[in-house]
């Protein structure tokens, strides 16, 4: 059972009405398929100028990188964090400065931490909200002062919101509504189940935007026809898709936290996503038991050492239900086992 990786389950066809009959290969898009690129302007209520689709949302990230960033320019990020956010970072010649969400504070994000790095060659800063790899949510407050501090110094900030909509008590509106020094990404990736659809976005003020749309220029100038038109018809189901993933959350991440409960040797910080990041109370390396459950039950979850942690683990809450169940089983029996 694979608990390591972070998506959503696949949808089928048949979980997308209309799909079938929106298959087409034809069409010139080079800002974007124009029907799409408004239904995610609506979906948010912005205007289309503040939208520019991209290849899921890691090419969403990328692209906003390479409008923002030159090299040798030197970008903060949260640590730990989602890899390829670093990557990105690095593959474009700037150089990444960590600011730490400590276990301690269960994964806060202060914007102290982060004013406290900035120096004259700061261009960027970046943050996950829910925070990946350990799906907790910031608070209102805390994104409101770290939108202060950036609109204050002039440093835009990249929030990755693929996780956003994962959230089930609220819908969060997307933190570049807030301030036009604010880019947030997203995809229909991580909450919907739509990996394959490699359907990803920006949204930040139309300055923002152009300058995104002339990098994607440079990548791949547009989308796959085929993929972007299941996109919008995917925009345009999305209570249906908004039921099913809710039904998969919710039955998932209470089986997630029976684990909790009966294994007190973890302890875990509140994850509101797809995705949780436990460690070993005692703080003993994870990694060996992370090998000997994949060996003994063919269990694979993320070791934490990927992220800087080695004692945590990350899981995955976002599978078939009957699949979940049967790879946290297995991880309780190896929790019980001397």
């Amino acid at each position: 059972m694979d608990l390591a990786g972070s998506n959503l389950l696949a949808c089928a066809l048949e979980d997308l009405p209309g799909a079938r009959e929106a298959l087409e290969i034809t069409g010139d898009s080079p800002n974007g398929y124009p029907p799409l690129v408004s239904a995610i302007a609506a979906r948010y209520g912005v205007d289309a100028d503040r939208v520019a689709t991209a290849g899921g949302c890691s090419g969403a990230n990328f692209l906003a990188c390479a409008a923002l960033l030159d090299a040798g320019d030197e970008v903060v990020i949260e640590w730990p964090c989602y890899d390829p956010l670093v990557g990105a970072v690095e593959m474009l010649g700037a150089r990444p400065r960590f600011f730490q969400r400590a276990v301690e504070t269960d994964f806060a994000l202060e914007a102290g931490l982060v004013e406290k790095i900035l120096t004259p060659s700061t261009r960027l800063i970046i943050v996950s909200n829910p925070h990946n790899p350990s799906g907790v949510l910031a608070s209102d407050a805390e994104m409101e002062a770290l939108a202060r501090l950036s609109s204050r110094t002039g440093v835009p900030l990249l929030v990755d919101e693929v996780y956003l909509e994962t959230v089930l008590d609220r819908r969060l509106a997307p933190a570049a509504v807030a301030s036009p020094s604010i880019v947030s990404s997203n995809s229909l990736t991580k909450a919907y189940g739509l990996s394959t659809l490699r359907c990803g976005w920006t949204l930040a003020s139309p300055e923002i935007t152009r300058k995104i749309r002339r990098a994607r220029d440079i990548v791949d100038v547009s989308g796959a026809v085929p993929a972007e038109r299941l996109s919008l018809v995917a925009l345009d189901h999305m209570g249906a898709l908004e039921r099913r993933a809710r039904r998969l959350i919710e039955a998932n991440r209470a089986l997630f936290e029976e684990l909790l409960r009966r294994h007190p040797a973890l302890q875990c910080a509140p994850s509101v996503s797809t995705i949780a990041f436990p460690r070993f109370r005692d703080g003993r390396d994870a990694g060996p038991w992370v090998r000997r459950l994949f060996e003994e039950h063919g269990v694979a979850v993320v070791p934490g050492s990927f992220f800087g942690l080695p004692a945590h683990f990350r899981v995955s809450l976002g599978g078939a239900t009957e699949v979940v169940r049967a790879g946290l089983d297995a991880i309780g029996r190896s929790l019980s086992r001397p």
